[in-house]
Parts: structure tokens; C-alpha cells; sequence
């Protein structure tokens, strides 16, 4: 056994780094079994000649190792897989989207409402069942599942095989490197800790757009809210840091960047002593081939007069403006620990439309929180109705454990709340078919996101638009055009969500 086994070390030692590419490329189903005989072999390995070899060997081994990765939940989440795949690119690990082929599986998750968490769950339960019936050797679990419900999962999934919080994800490759070498590794670290990655990001989004995290966690604190729990306090990155980033996704391509965090509005505070949001945007102005800086989730209370300046002036700065307010009944509002009542959102809302006439709004609210009755539901009505935002999302509340909200009385029945829910979403259907309504015989910038071979359309997005989230445009075009490009369209129909058109020229 010993003589087999040290000829087996010296063979894999002494086997040509050109013959492991080969063997881990045309033959997925021998990965494994060539690191597992690396691995149990590494017990002998001081008495083989060639233990340096070895060693470097091993190295090699799981540098070719494919990885594949299940991003879940929010654009913020996103940044931190394309963050991760940078680190392990960095250290060469070869990637793949096939999780049949892939011996490495790492699934980011999402808690944030309950259909989130049960996504995440049957994800995980997905890619386990893989370590079964195909290559994969490690199943890792990161992100905001993996921080709160870490113990929970080590009990009910034991096929995961390691675990990197919230604020852990820059250490993803020791993480692989430990669960390929057989070794346990679960990192959750304290939320409030801030990762700086060096390494540059690998892109995940079509390109020509890109998401830009500017900050991380919240000190907000609504009722209904774990996100604190997870993602700790509110931290900004510094401007020079995030300059950087942004210079990176335009070379690679990004046309647009998409300012995101918890909360955009108070970013700096914790750094410069004072918002600064307005400063990064100027900043960020300034970088050659940036066409487009949107911005999303704005406090309606932390808007102020030079953050409205610096997207009425800075051409650069979409007008467009994704402000949740959650709702509009002052005594609903409270108990939701918002720092804002009716007469407010009202008043902000005038303000922002005074000063930038062509501002597209968007905004999302909860319904059916703990308490609210009829009335509260008929005044967020009359409110939608009468300040008419140009994009609105509802979604019905979900009950977390460890929130206020969670043990207050009055609890809304599921039925009630998706009936709310869809009579909310019924009236801003009717404003959205009046203001798309509104947008025929205009012309207006379109960046460029693909081509409908069947029917000979281009399809695009305006400044109202947002990638994912909002409407689209559809338009002729005789000449062939790329993704990212900018072209001027005439608007000649539409729909409730959708606009219809002809590029300018060709009219």
C-alpha cells in the first residue's frame, strides 16, 4: 500500500502542469477524483522526493477547479458576487454557469422578505443535490442567509460545506481553498465590518450599465426591517475607492452606473462629517465615456437642496429619482419607525417636480403592515392618486422574526394584503397608461440593450427607466446598432409600462 502510494505522489507530482489543464478540461468527471487522490495522498507526502512539487501540484489542482455561482436577491448583492468572482479570478479559479459541470458551488443569498428567504432555501437545497449526482466537491453559502440563519442551516443542510457572511465576502478564495483541502472554514464576521476589495470586479451585467455600491448597512431601523441586523450600521466607502471602481466598469464598457445602497442619501456622513452624495456625483461626472449616473433608494427626509442641484445640473445625472416611502398614512408611518408623515412626502414631492419638471419618480410601499386598517389603505389610494408617480412596486408585508414589527398586534391577513396589494398596483396601472400616454409624438435619448430578430425591433431604455424594474422601449431602426449605444427615438405609441417609437433619423 505504501509503495502504491508514494508511486501515485511521484506520478501526480511529476505530471506536467500542460496534463493537468488537459485532464481538468476534457474530462470534468476526473477532477474530482484526481484532487481527491492528491488530497488522500498528502499524508505520505514527506517521503516522496518531489513533496515541493507536490505541494505547487495542489495548488494547480484546484486553481483549475471550475466555480459557479447563484446570485440572489438585490443589485446591492449582485456587486458582491461580481466583487467575489474578481478575488478567485485574481488567484486564476476558472468559472463556469454550468452547475453540472462545476466543482465548486458558492450561492449568495437573500433574507430580506419571506419569499426571498424560501428562494434562497430551495437554491441551496438545488445546488446540494448536485453533490451527489455530479462533480461538486464544496457547496459554500454566503450573504444575508448564510449570516443570520448560519447555525440553522449547519442543522437542517449539512451539504453545505462552509459559510461567509455579509461582511465576509472578501474572503471567499481562503474560504474555497480550506473547503477543497478538506478543511472547515465558516466566516461571519462582525456586520459592521467594511470589506475593501483590491482586486477588480468581474462583470455579470450585460456591460453597457453596471451597479456601484457606494455604501453598506442602514441606521434606520424601521419596524419592519432586519437589514441592520445583517448588514450593521451605515458605512460609506471613500470617494477615492469608489472613483476607482467606477473608472474600471466604464473602461470595461459600463455606459451607465447606478449609484446603490441601503440608503444613498446619507452617503458620507460617517466619513466627510456631512452628505455627500452631491460631491461622488461630481466626481464621478468626470470620468470620459460615462453617459448616464442614476440613483436609487433616496430617503425622501435626506433629500436636500444640493443633492436636487446636483441632478438638475450635472448633465451627466438621469433625471430620475427612486425614493420608497413605504406608505402615506401618518399613523401607519409611525409605526413603521419612518421618519416622515403625509404633508411631507407631499411637500418633497412638489419640490423635486418644481425644480426638475421632467423628473421620473419612482417609489415602492408595503401593503397590509400590522395595523393598518381600510381607511389607512383608502388614503394611500387617494395619495397615489393624486401625486401620480411615474414608477411605483408594492409589495405585501412580511413578518421577520427578530423585527418590532413582528410581535405587534393586528397582524394582516394574506388574503386582505394581496387584495390591497393589487388594487394599489390596479390604480398605478391607470397613472402609468395616462403618462406613457403623454410621451407620443416626443423624442427622446435611448440607450441601446438588444435586438428582436422576429419582429425587426431594437429594444432600449430612457432615463425613466431603470434596468430590471421599469419599462422599455421598442423602435425601428434600419441600420444595425450595439448594445450601450445612445440613439434618439420619436415616440408613436404605448403602452401601460412600454413606449413605442422610430429612431429619429429614420423618420
Amino acid at each position: 500500500m505504501l509503495d502504491t502510494t508514494v508511486a501515485t505522489v511521484t506520478y501526480f507530482a511529476e505530471c506536467s502542469l500542460e496534463r493537468w489543464k488537459s485532464l481538468c478540461a476534457t474530462k470534468p468527471t476526473i477532477r474530482p477524483i484526481l484532487f481527491y487522490m492528491v488530497r488522500l495522498c498528502k499524508g505520505y507526502v514527506y517521503i516522496c522526493k518531489k513533496c515541493v512539487t507536490m505541494r505547487s501540484t495542489m495548488q494547480e489542482v484546484m486553481q483549475y477547479m471550475k466555480i459557479m455561482f447563484a446570485s440572489l436577491g438585490c443589485d446591492k448583492n449582485l456587486v458582491d458576487t461580481e466583487n467575489m468572482l474578481g478575488i478567485l479570478n485574481d488567484k486564476g479559479f476558472e468559472f463556469t454557469d454550468d452547475e453540472t459541470q462545476a466543482d465548486v458551488i458558492v450561492v449568495n443569498t437573500c433574507c430580506f422578505i419571506g419569499d426571498a428567504k424560501q428562494e434562497s432555501i430551495n437554491t441551496i437545497l438545488e445546488m446540494a443535490q448536485h453533490k451527489e449526482d455530479a462533480v461538486c466537491k464544496a457547496l459554500i453559502v454566503t450573504g444575508c442567509l448564510a449570516h443570520r440563519y448560519k447555525d440553522e442551516i449547519i442543522k437542517e443542510i449539512p451539504e453545505v460545506d462552509a459559510f461567509l457572511g455579509t461582511t465576509s465576502y472578501d474572503k471567499i478564495a481562503e474560504v474555497v481553498t480550506s473547503v477543497l483541502e478538506g478543511k472547515g472554514f465558516n466566516v461571519v464576521d462582525d456586520a459592521n465590518r467594511l470589506p475593501i476589495v483590491k482586486e477588480k470586479r468581474i462583470i455579470t451585467t450585460p456591460g453597457y450599465f453596471e451597479y456601484l455600491k457606494i455604501a453598506e448597512g442602514c441606521d434606520k431601523h424601521c419596524t419592519y426591517c432586519i437589514i441592520p441586523k445583517v448588514r450593521g450600521n451605515f458605512r460609506s466607502y471613500p470617494v477615492e475607492y469608489l472613483v476607482e471602481q467606477a473608472k474600471h466598469l466604464v473602461h470595461n464598457g459600463a455606459k451607465e452606473l447606478i449609484l446603490v445602497a441601503q440608503e444613498t442619501t446619507l452617503y458620507g456622513t460617517d466619513l466627510y462629517g456631512k452628505k455627500s452624495l452631491p460631491m461622488l456625483i461630481h466626481e464621478l461626472a468626470k470620468i470620459e465615456d460615462l453617459k448616464w449616473i442614476r440613483i436609487q433608494y433616496c430617503y425622501p427626509e435626506e433629500i436636500n437642496d444640493e443633492l436636487i442641484e446636483a441632478i438638475k445640473n450635472e448633465p451627466k445625472v438621469c433625471h430620475y429619482l427612486d425614493m420608497p416611502i413605504q406608505h402615506a398614512s401618518d399613523s401607519v408611518l409611525k409605526r413603521m419607525g419612518r421618519k416622515t408623515d403625509k404633508q411631507e412626502l407631499l411637500d418633497i414631492v412638489a419640490k423635486l417636480r418644481k425644480e426638475i419638471p421632467d423628473i421620473a419618480l419612482r417609489t415602492t410601499l408595503i401593503a397590509g403592515f400590522p395595523g393598518e386598517t381600510q381607511a389607512d389603505h383608502e388614503e394611500v389610494m387617494e395619495f397615489i392618486d393624486e401625486v401620480e408617480f411615474d414608477r411605483l412596486g408594492v409589495f405585501t408585508y412580511s413578518r421577520e422574526e427578530d423585527t418590532p414589527a413582528a410581535t405587534m398586534p393586528d397582524q394582516i391577513d394574506q388574503d386582505i394584503m394581496d387584495t390591497w396589494r393589487d388594487e394599489l398596483m390596479a390604480l398605478q396601472q391607470e397613472i402609468s397608461i395616462d403618462k406613457s400616454a403623454q410621451m407620443v409624438g416626443k423624442t427622446i435619448d435611448v440607450m441601446v440593450e438588444g435586438y428582436i430578430a422576429e419582429d425587426n425591433t431594437y429594444v432600449g431604455r430612457s432615463y425613466k427607466d431603470a434596468p430590471n424594474v421599469d419599462g422599455m422601449v421598442f423602435f425601428e431602426c434600419d441600420r444595425e446598432l450595439m448594445s450601450g449605444d445612445f440613439v434618439s427615438v420619436k415616440i408613436t405609441g404605448s403602452t401601460e409600462y412600454d413606449l413605442m417609437g422610430i429612431m429619429e433619423e429614420n423618420v
